[in-house]
This record gives C-alpha cells, sequence and structure tokens, in this order.
C-alpha cells in the first residue's frame, strides 16, 4: 500500500532510497506526492482522473523547487481536473508543439527577471536571440541530443569564453525545460559537453599608458568629440576600480562626498562602499546636477543615464594608441597600481569589492613581482656600501 505522509523538506531528507521505485502520498491534499526512482532520484508528483483515465504527471525534482511550492503547482493541476480538464493532455500537446525558439523566450520571460540581475539578464537574452536561435531554435525541445549542443557549442570554439557562457544558457534553459514538463527529467542535453579552456585576459596600463590616456581624455573634453557623460564614468573607472555597471548605473543619492564614499546597493557581489580619491571626490563636485534625473552619467535621452560606453571608449582607445585595452582593464590596472604602492592582496580584495580570496588570487603573480623589486632594490642598496667599504682605504 502507497505510504502515506506529510511532504514537507525534512521528510523528503530523511526518506532513503530502498532500490525499488516508490511513491508517497501527501495525505494532507490527495493527488499530490513524492516519487523516488530506484536510483535514488526524488520527484514531486501529482495523479488525477481525466475523461475517465488515471492521469499522473511530474512537476520536477524536489532539488528544483520546494514543498510548497509544488504543492501550489499540484493544486491548480487538480483543480484544473475538477474542472474537466485533462492538464497531462495539455502538458504531452506542448512537448510536441515547444520548440527550442519558444523555450528561450519562455525562459527569458518566466526565469531570468525573477533569478538575474539585470547585467545577467541583458547577457542571456544576447547569448538566446544571437547564438541559440539561429542554430537550433526551430528544432523540438524534446528532439535536442547532447550531439546538437555538442555541434552548437563546437562551431563558436574561436571565441571560447562565448561558448561557454551559451553552453551554460542552454544549460539552464533545458533544466527549466523538465521542471515545466517540456522533457523527462534527467535528461538536460548539456550535461557531459566539455567546456572550452578559457584563457583570462588581464592588460595593466604602464604609467606612461595612463598618462597618455588622461591627456586624451582632457582633449576631448576641450574638442567635444565624446559627450562629457563618457568622458567623466571613463574617469571615475580608472579612479575608483569600479564596475563598468557601477558607474554607469550611480545614482546621486548613492554619492557621500562628505564622507568620500560611494554607497553602492546592489553590485555584483552585493552592496558595498567604495572609497574615493580626492581626485574623485573633485571630479564629482564638478559636475552639474539635474534635478529630473538621479544619474550622475547621464545619457542623451532626459532622465536616462549613459547606456553605451563601448563604442565612446573604443574610439578613445584608438586615439590614445592603447588597442584591445578593454573597459574591464582599467579595473585591472587599479589592483595592478594598488599593488606597485604596497598594497597587499587583502586590501585590493576590499578595494574591488571581492568577497572570494580567488578572486583577488588572480593579482598574486603581481604582488610576487612587487616583492621581488623590492628585494632587488634593497640587495642593490647593500651591494652599493659593500663596494664603497672595500673602496675604502683601511682605518689608521
Amino acid at each position: 500500500m502507497p505510504a502515506q505522509i506529510k511532504i514537507t523538506k525534512r521528510v523528503i531528507d530523511s526518506i532513503e532510497c530502498d532500490g525499488t521505485d516508490r511513491f508517497y502520498w501527501d495525505r494532507e491534499l490527495p493527488g499530490f506526492g513524492m516519487r523516488v526512482r530506484a536510483s535514488g532520484r526524488k520527484y514531486f508528483v501529482t495523479q488525477f482522473r481525466a475523461s475517465g483515465r488515471l492521469r499522473r504527471m511530474t512537476l520536477g525534482p524536489v532539488t528544483a523547487m520546494t514543498p510548497e511550492i509544488a504543492r501550489k503547482r499540484a493544486m491548480a493541476l487538480l483543480s484544473e481536473a475538477k474542472s474537466g480538464g485533462d492538464p497531462a493532455m495539455q502538458r504531452d500537446a506542448d512537448r510536441k508543439a515547444a520548440t527550442v525558439k519558444l523555450l528561450g523566450q519562455r525562459f527569458l520571460k518566466e526565469y531570468v527577471p525573477d533569478h538575474c540581475k539585470e547585467s545577467t539578464a541583458y547577457e542571456y537574452r544576447r547569448s538566446v536571440e544571437l547564438f541559440i536561435d539561429p542554430r537550433i531554435g526551430s528544432r523540438k525541445v524534446t528532439e535536442v541530443q547532447r550531439k546538437d549542443i555538442a555541434e552548437l557549442h563546437h562551431a563558436m570554439r574561436k571565441t571560447p569564453y562565448q561558448a561557454n557562457r551559451t553552453l551554460g544558457v542552454l544549460s539552464k534553459m533545458f533544466n527549466m525545460a523538465e521542471v515545466w514538463g517540456l522533457r523527462p527529467d534527467g535528461s538536460n542535453p548539456c550535461l557531459h559537453v566539455k567546456r572550452f579552456k578559457e584563457e583570462k585576459r588581464e592588460r595593466f596600463l604602464s604609467a606612461e599608458e595612463f598618462q597618455r590616456l588622461g591627456a586624451v581624455l582632457d582633449e576631448i573634453l576641450k574638442d567635444g568629440s565624446e559627450t562629457r557623460s563618457a568622458v567623466v564614468a571613463i574617469r571615475l573607472l580608472m579612479l575608483t576600480g569600479c564596475r563598468l555597471s557601477e558607474i554607469q548605473k550611480l545614482r546621486w543619492e548613492h554619492v557621500d562626498l562628505d564622507a568620500g564614499e560611494l554607497n553602492l546597493p546592489d553590485t555584483k557581489t552585493g552592496g558595498r562602499a567604495v572609497p574615493l580619491a580626492p581626485s574623485a571626490v573633485r571630479l564629482l563636485e564638478s559636475l552639474p546636477r539635474d534635478d529630473d534625473s538621479p544619474w550622475v552619467i547621464v545619457g542623451r535621452k532626459a532622465g536616462s543615464h549613459l547606456t553605451d560606453l563601448q563604442h565612446p571608449w573604443r574610439r578613445i582607445r584608438d586615439r590614445a594608441d592603447l588597442p584591445n585595452v578593454r573597459i574591464h582593464d582599467l579595473r585591472h590596472s587599479f589592483a595592478s597600481r594598488a599593488l606597485a604602492l604596497g598594497e597587499g592582496l587583502p586590501m585590493i580584495g576590499k578595494l574591488l569589492g571581492h568577497t572570494q580570496v580567488q578572486t583577488t588570487a588572480r593579482y598574486a603573480h603581481l604582488a610576487r613581482d612587487t616583492v621581488k623589486a623590492s628585494a632587488a632594490r634593497i640587495g642593490d642598496s647593500i651591494d652599493n656600501d659593500l663596494d664603497v667599504s672595500e673602496a675604502a682605504p683601511p682605518a689608521g
């Protein structure tokens, strides 16, 4: 006889697989239950009668949703069945009709807004529209196999970073396809597709390059070839080590000039305070404020912030003879200069807003170079003293 329990997370975690396929039904909501497969995988399920037939539907793996969410979904399906509908038949129809393009649209509409930051949502949409839809968008969700994903990934091998990001988006999409009942559980075709090795791109501006870039920014302010907002944004990136989005979307309410810091409530790693150098404070003090706009880096449209700094940056870097330098390299250069001035990795991690030691550890090789340079200066100084003592005539 099927076991009856109250389905809670604690109960789910306590149930162990006995090597057989078993069902456990909730004693409070008839028709709502959990299935433990012989493999040990656990799934929320619901069953009901529709058109005289006993139908059963998998709601999703217990790792993908809470018991409360699964219970609500089961209640909705049971209610539909009592009203004369057949959710299982609709599911089967959806499986047959759903294409990867439609899955991508649903993923961007229903999953991404609730689980991703705006910058991540932008990258997901870019991957779906530019790389996924053109290649496999017309394929049925149920027909996509691992070889199809592997071929798509391989076709993007010349841009390994983008290829790996697209593979990650596809994996999340097909996870949701299982949750939404569009594919069988445990059938994600991205599984075991090996990612390409990525070479970390790090470029650090030298003192001479900083000077050259600064001179070009001064020239641009005078000739007006770029907007003042673009120039100010780049200067703030150079002076603070902030991420691009943190400066682009900086609001005046987050600027505390008296304390000399930016209080950012929502960054990649959560809220953080960014200390400002006196030069950054003076730069911000010099900016005009628009009562109708909350943004520090204003856009061309009234009340908007600057949305595109990449195109101005490419023109500015070419003018400064800094080919292939990315905006993010200004952040790396900030860390590099801090190391050159004797700051340790823990302090640099705090300045950059890192929450993981491993993230700052990428600069460890620069720290070793700084230590070596210091040791060389000390050694040369002592060696000079030794040379002087050897050359001096003996006393007396």
